[in-house]
Protein backbone atom coordinates (compact mmCIF):
# COMPACT_ATOMS: atom_id res chain seq x y z
CA UNK A 1 0.00 0.00 0.00
CA UNK A 2 1.39 3.12 -0.76
CA UNK A 3 1.56 5.99 2.11
CA UNK A 4 0.37 9.48 1.68
CA UNK A 5 3.60 10.52 2.77
CA UNK A 6 5.34 9.15 0.26
CA UNK A 7 3.51 10.73 -2.68
CA UNK A 8 4.04 14.05 -0.93
CA UNK A 9 7.75 13.60 -0.91
CA UNK A 10 10.25 16.27 -3.12
CA UNK A 11 11.35 13.53 -5.29
CA UNK A 12 8.15 11.84 -6.32
CA UNK A 13 6.53 14.97 -6.88
CA UNK A 14 9.05 15.86 -9.66
CA UNK A 15 8.51 12.58 -11.21
CA UNK A 16 5.12 12.47 -11.61
CA UNK A 17 5.45 16.58 -12.73
CA UNK A 18 7.76 15.27 -15.59
CA UNK A 19 5.68 12.84 -17.11
CA UNK A 20 4.03 14.56 -19.35
CA UNK A 21 7.59 15.71 -20.63
CA UNK A 22 8.61 12.15 -21.15
CA UNK A 23 4.90 11.35 -22.73
CA UNK A 24 5.80 14.03 -25.24
CA UNK A 25 9.06 13.35 -25.74
CA UNK A 26 7.56 10.25 -26.32
CA UNK A 27 11.56 8.37 -26.80
CA UNK A 28 11.83 5.16 -24.35
CA UNK A 29 15.67 5.71 -24.21
CA UNK A 30 15.20 9.40 -23.00
CA UNK A 31 12.67 7.82 -20.66
CA UNK A 32 15.08 5.99 -19.08
CA UNK A 33 17.55 8.37 -18.80
CA UNK A 34 15.31 11.00 -16.82
CA UNK A 35 14.18 8.63 -14.86
CA UNK A 36 18.05 7.44 -13.75
CA UNK A 37 19.03 11.02 -13.62
CA UNK A 38 16.16 11.81 -10.87
CA UNK A 39 16.72 8.69 -8.84
CA UNK A 40 20.77 9.15 -8.92
CA UNK A 41 19.63 12.71 -7.94
CA UNK A 42 17.42 12.10 -4.81
CA UNK A 43 19.61 9.08 -3.96
CA UNK A 44 15.77 7.52 -3.33
CA UNK A 45 12.75 5.83 -4.50
CA UNK A 46 11.31 8.77 -6.32
CA UNK A 47 8.36 6.52 -7.45
CA UNK A 48 6.36 4.17 -5.25
CA UNK A 49 6.04 0.84 -6.40
CA UNK A 50 7.90 1.67 -9.54
CA UNK A 51 9.17 -1.91 -9.95
CA UNK A 52 5.46 -2.88 -10.51
CA UNK A 53 4.37 -0.52 -12.46
CA UNK A 54 6.99 -0.68 -14.82
CA UNK A 55 6.68 -4.24 -14.87
CA UNK A 56 2.63 -4.53 -15.85
CA UNK A 57 3.18 -1.10 -18.65
CA UNK A 58 5.22 -3.22 -20.05
CA UNK A 59 3.71 -6.47 -20.25
CA UNK A 60 0.32 -4.30 -21.59
CA UNK A 61 2.95 -2.86 -24.06
CA UNK A 62 3.72 -6.40 -25.56
CA UNK A 63 0.17 -7.53 -25.73
CA UNK A 64 -1.01 -4.75 -27.68
CA UNK A 65 2.18 -5.25 -30.05
CA UNK A 66 0.50 -8.48 -30.56
CA UNK A 67 -2.47 -7.26 -32.27
CA UNK A 68 -0.37 -6.09 -35.12
CA UNK A 69 0.15 -9.45 -36.06
CA UNK A 70 -1.35 -12.42 -36.83
CA UNK A 71 -0.79 -16.14 -35.76
CA UNK A 72 0.63 -17.05 -38.89
CA UNK A 73 2.74 -14.49 -38.66
CA UNK A 74 3.84 -15.14 -34.99
CA UNK A 75 4.75 -19.15 -36.17
CA UNK A 76 6.66 -17.86 -39.18
CA UNK A 77 8.61 -15.55 -37.30
CA UNK A 78 9.34 -17.68 -34.87
CA UNK A 79 10.20 -20.88 -36.98
CA UNK A 80 12.40 -18.68 -39.33
CA UNK A 81 14.57 -17.49 -36.12
CA UNK A 82 14.38 -20.74 -33.52
CA UNK A 83 18.00 -22.26 -34.57
CA UNK A 84 19.31 -18.90 -34.71
CA UNK A 85 18.20 -18.39 -31.32
CA UNK A 86 19.13 -21.48 -29.90
CA UNK A 87 22.86 -21.32 -31.60
CA UNK A 88 22.94 -17.91 -29.62
CA UNK A 89 21.75 -18.93 -25.76
CA UNK A 90 23.93 -22.41 -26.25
CA UNK A 91 27.03 -20.78 -27.51
CA UNK A 92 26.95 -17.65 -25.32
CA UNK A 93 26.08 -19.67 -21.73
CA UNK A 94 29.10 -21.88 -22.94
CA UNK A 95 31.17 -18.83 -23.80
CA UNK A 96 30.03 -16.69 -20.41
CA UNK A 97 31.00 -19.67 -18.35
CA UNK A 98 34.39 -20.32 -19.95
CA UNK A 99 35.05 -16.08 -19.49
CA UNK A 100 34.50 -16.32 -15.92
CA UNK A 101 36.72 -19.70 -15.45
CA UNK A 102 39.28 -17.54 -17.21
CA UNK A 103 39.00 -14.71 -15.14
CA UNK A 104 38.61 -16.91 -11.97
CA UNK A 105 35.16 -15.11 -10.93
CA UNK A 106 33.19 -16.41 -8.48
CA UNK A 107 31.24 -19.62 -9.60
CA UNK A 108 27.73 -18.19 -8.79
CA UNK A 109 28.91 -14.84 -10.21
CA UNK A 110 29.37 -16.07 -13.36
CA UNK A 111 26.28 -18.22 -14.04
CA UNK A 112 24.49 -15.24 -13.46
CA UNK A 113 26.15 -13.34 -15.82
CA UNK A 114 26.48 -15.96 -18.57
CA UNK A 115 22.80 -17.11 -18.05
CA UNK A 116 21.08 -13.66 -18.16
CA UNK A 117 23.61 -12.60 -21.24
CA UNK A 118 22.45 -15.56 -23.00
CA UNK A 119 18.34 -15.70 -22.46
CA UNK A 120 16.67 -12.90 -20.63
CA UNK A 121 18.65 -10.48 -18.51
CA UNK A 122 16.88 -9.79 -15.09
CA UNK A 123 14.27 -12.16 -15.33
CA UNK A 124 16.54 -15.11 -15.62
CA UNK A 125 18.63 -13.23 -13.16
CA UNK A 126 16.10 -13.29 -10.60
CA UNK A 127 14.89 -17.07 -11.45
CA UNK A 128 18.30 -18.70 -11.20
CA UNK A 129 19.25 -16.71 -8.21
CA UNK A 130 17.48 -19.10 -5.28
CA UNK A 131 17.82 -22.04 -7.58
CA UNK A 132 22.04 -21.96 -6.78
CA UNK A 133 21.09 -20.51 -3.54
CA UNK A 134 23.21 -16.89 -5.01
CA UNK A 135 23.27 -14.35 -2.27
CA UNK A 136 21.45 -10.93 -2.47
CA UNK A 137 24.54 -9.05 -2.89
CA UNK A 138 25.47 -11.43 -6.20
CA UNK A 139 22.15 -10.80 -7.59
CA UNK A 140 21.92 -7.19 -7.17
CA UNK A 141 24.97 -6.72 -8.77
CA UNK A 142 23.88 -9.04 -11.96
CA UNK A 143 21.07 -7.32 -12.40
CA UNK A 144 22.90 -3.82 -12.06
CA UNK A 145 25.45 -4.87 -14.69
CA UNK A 146 22.20 -5.62 -16.94
CA UNK A 147 20.88 -2.37 -16.24
CA UNK A 148 23.25 -0.50 -17.43
CA UNK A 149 24.40 -2.82 -20.43
CA UNK A 150 20.73 -2.18 -21.55
CA UNK A 151 21.18 1.53 -21.46
CA UNK A 152 23.78 1.48 -23.74
CA UNK A 153 22.05 -1.29 -25.86
CA UNK A 154 19.10 1.53 -26.12
CA UNK A 155 21.48 4.40 -27.31
CA UNK A 156 23.67 2.47 -29.63
CA UNK A 157 21.94 -0.23 -31.25
CA UNK A 158 19.95 1.84 -33.25
CA UNK A 159 22.95 4.58 -34.30
CA UNK A 160 24.92 1.10 -35.71
CA UNK A 161 21.54 -0.13 -37.44
CA UNK A 162 21.20 3.28 -39.12
CA UNK A 163 25.28 2.95 -39.80
CA UNK A 164 24.52 -0.41 -41.52
CA UNK A 165 21.53 0.68 -43.06
CA UNK A 166 20.18 -2.42 -41.56
CA UNK A 167 16.48 -3.78 -42.48
CA UNK A 168 13.53 -3.68 -40.45
CA UNK A 169 13.78 -7.35 -39.77
CA UNK A 170 17.36 -7.74 -39.51
CA UNK A 171 17.43 -4.62 -36.69
CA UNK A 172 14.64 -7.05 -35.07
CA UNK A 173 16.24 -9.86 -35.06
CA UNK A 174 20.20 -8.74 -34.03
CA UNK A 175 17.93 -6.66 -30.98
CA UNK A 176 16.00 -9.77 -29.25
CA UNK A 177 18.69 -12.00 -29.51
CA UNK A 178 21.80 -9.84 -28.10
CA UNK A 179 20.09 -7.28 -25.68
CA UNK A 180 19.18 -8.84 -22.45
CA UNK A 181 15.84 -7.76 -20.97
CA UNK A 182 12.82 -8.11 -22.70
CA UNK A 183 11.63 -4.35 -21.76
CA UNK A 184 15.29 -2.66 -23.75
CA UNK A 185 14.66 -5.06 -26.60
CA UNK A 186 10.93 -3.97 -26.96
CA UNK A 187 12.41 -0.49 -26.66
CA UNK A 188 15.09 -0.30 -28.37
CA UNK A 189 13.58 -1.88 -31.71
CA UNK A 190 10.69 0.63 -31.44
CA UNK A 191 13.17 3.49 -32.00
CA UNK A 192 14.29 1.88 -34.97
CA UNK A 193 10.48 1.02 -36.44
CA UNK A 194 7.29 -0.40 -36.00
CA UNK A 195 8.10 -3.67 -37.96
CA UNK A 196 11.48 -3.77 -36.30
CA UNK A 197 9.60 -4.14 -32.62
CA UNK A 198 7.51 -6.77 -33.61
CA UNK A 199 9.88 -8.98 -34.92
CA UNK A 200 11.72 -8.47 -32.34
CA UNK A 201 9.23 -9.11 -29.71
CA UNK A 202 8.16 -12.11 -31.09
CA UNK A 203 11.71 -13.31 -31.31
CA UNK A 204 12.97 -12.76 -27.89
CA UNK A 205 9.85 -14.31 -26.58
CA UNK A 206 10.94 -17.70 -27.90
CA UNK A 207 14.73 -17.04 -26.67
CA UNK A 208 12.82 -16.13 -22.86
CA UNK A 209 11.84 -19.66 -22.74
CA UNK A 210 15.17 -21.13 -22.89
CA UNK A 211 14.67 -20.22 -19.15
CA UNK A 212 12.56 -23.02 -18.38
CA UNK A 213 15.20 -26.01 -19.65
CA UNK A 214 17.57 -23.67 -17.70
CA UNK A 215 16.36 -23.64 -14.20
CA UNK A 216 15.50 -27.51 -14.70
CA UNK A 217 19.39 -28.21 -15.53
CA UNK A 218 20.13 -25.91 -12.84
CA UNK A 219 18.05 -27.66 -10.05
CA UNK A 220 19.28 -31.22 -10.87
CA UNK A 221 23.07 -29.68 -10.74
CA UNK A 222 22.35 -28.40 -7.25
CA UNK A 223 20.42 -31.11 -6.27
CA UNK A 224 17.53 -28.17 -5.04
CA UNK A 225 14.72 -30.56 -6.30
CA UNK A 226 12.23 -29.45 -8.81
CA UNK A 227 12.52 -26.22 -10.12
CA UNK A 228 9.23 -23.81 -9.69
CA UNK A 229 9.08 -22.77 -13.42
CA UNK A 230 6.32 -20.31 -14.43
CA UNK A 231 6.23 -19.03 -17.55
CA UNK A 232 4.79 -15.27 -17.65
CA UNK A 233 1.19 -14.65 -18.19
CA UNK A 234 1.45 -11.79 -20.89
CA UNK A 235 3.85 -14.25 -23.32
CA UNK A 236 0.17 -16.06 -23.71
CA UNK A 237 -1.90 -12.88 -24.15
CA UNK A 238 0.59 -11.89 -26.63
CA UNK A 239 0.02 -14.98 -28.62
CA UNK A 240 -3.84 -14.89 -28.17
CA UNK A 241 -3.95 -11.05 -29.46
CA UNK A 242 -1.77 -11.90 -32.31
CA UNK A 243 -4.48 -14.99 -33.04
CA UNK A 244 -7.02 -12.37 -32.99
CA UNK A 245 -5.59 -10.89 -35.81
CA UNK A 246 -6.11 -14.15 -37.56
CA UNK A 247 -9.81 -14.63 -36.49
CA UNK A 248 -11.01 -11.31 -36.83
CA UNK A 249 -10.66 -8.49 -38.92
CA UNK A 250 -9.54 -5.86 -36.75
CA UNK A 251 -10.77 -1.79 -38.07
CA UNK A 252 -7.65 0.26 -38.82
CA UNK A 253 -8.97 2.63 -36.16
CA UNK A 254 -8.37 0.29 -33.29
CA UNK A 255 -4.88 -1.35 -34.33
CA UNK A 256 -4.07 2.27 -34.63
CA UNK A 257 -4.90 3.36 -31.20
CA UNK A 258 -3.51 0.09 -29.84
CA UNK A 259 -0.05 0.71 -31.46
CA UNK A 260 0.16 4.09 -29.76
CA UNK A 261 -1.05 3.04 -26.76
CA UNK A 262 1.80 0.40 -26.69
CA UNK A 263 4.11 3.31 -27.26
CA UNK A 264 3.14 5.56 -24.17
CA UNK A 265 2.90 1.94 -22.62
CA UNK A 266 6.51 1.55 -23.60
CA UNK A 267 7.89 4.97 -22.24
CA UNK A 268 5.94 4.90 -18.76
CA UNK A 269 7.62 1.34 -18.40
CA UNK A 270 11.11 2.53 -19.54
CA UNK A 271 10.56 5.43 -16.74
CA UNK A 272 10.32 3.50 -14.18
CA UNK A 273 12.56 1.35 -14.93
CA UNK A 274 15.06 4.35 -14.93
CA UNK A 275 13.87 5.29 -11.57
CA UNK A 276 15.23 1.86 -10.09
CA UNK A 277 18.83 2.52 -10.39
CA UNK A 278 20.18 4.10 -7.61
CA UNK A 279 24.20 5.09 -6.30
CA UNK A 280 24.28 1.65 -3.94
CA UNK A 281 23.82 -0.24 -6.70
CA UNK A 282 26.64 1.44 -8.88
CA UNK A 283 28.67 1.18 -6.14
CA UNK A 284 28.71 -2.37 -6.52
CA UNK A 285 29.97 -2.59 -10.03
CA UNK A 286 34.15 -3.36 -9.65
CA UNK A 287 36.34 -5.79 -10.51
CA UNK A 288 36.38 -9.55 -12.14
CA UNK A 289 32.75 -9.05 -12.07
CA UNK A 290 32.03 -6.23 -14.31
CA UNK A 291 34.88 -7.33 -16.67
CA UNK A 292 33.16 -10.78 -17.02
CA UNK A 293 29.91 -9.28 -18.17
CA UNK A 294 31.62 -6.43 -20.62
CA UNK A 295 33.62 -8.99 -21.92
CA UNK A 296 31.01 -11.33 -22.78
CA UNK A 297 28.42 -9.24 -24.16
CA UNK A 298 31.67 -7.11 -26.16
CA UNK A 299 31.40 -11.30 -27.72
CA UNK A 300 28.39 -11.61 -28.77
CA UNK A 301 27.26 -8.41 -29.82
CA UNK A 302 29.68 -8.31 -32.84
CA UNK A 303 28.76 -11.91 -33.46
CA UNK A 304 25.26 -11.90 -33.28
CA UNK A 305 25.24 -8.96 -35.48
CA UNK A 306 27.31 -10.97 -37.93
CA UNK A 307 25.31 -14.25 -38.11
CA UNK A 308 22.17 -11.50 -38.73
CA UNK A 309 23.56 -9.79 -41.19
CA UNK A 310 24.31 -13.40 -42.97
CA UNK A 311 21.64 -15.09 -42.48
CA UNK A 312 18.18 -12.26 -42.14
Amino acid sequence: MIRVSELRAPATILAFILVPLVLYLNNPAIALLIGAAISLLFNKTVIPRANILGKYALQSAIILLGLKLNASQLVQISADYSLLVTGYVLLTLLVGLGVGTALNCDTKYSQLIASGTAICGGTTIASLSPVINAKPEQTGVALTLVFLLNAVALFTFPLVGEFLSMTQEQFGVWAAIAIHDTSSVVATSAIYGEEAAKIATTVKLGRTLWLIPLLLMASIFQRAGTAKLRIPGFIFLFIMAASLGSLVDMPESITTVASALSKVLLVVALYCIGTEISRETLRGLRGRVLLHGLLLWALVVPLSLLMVMKLA
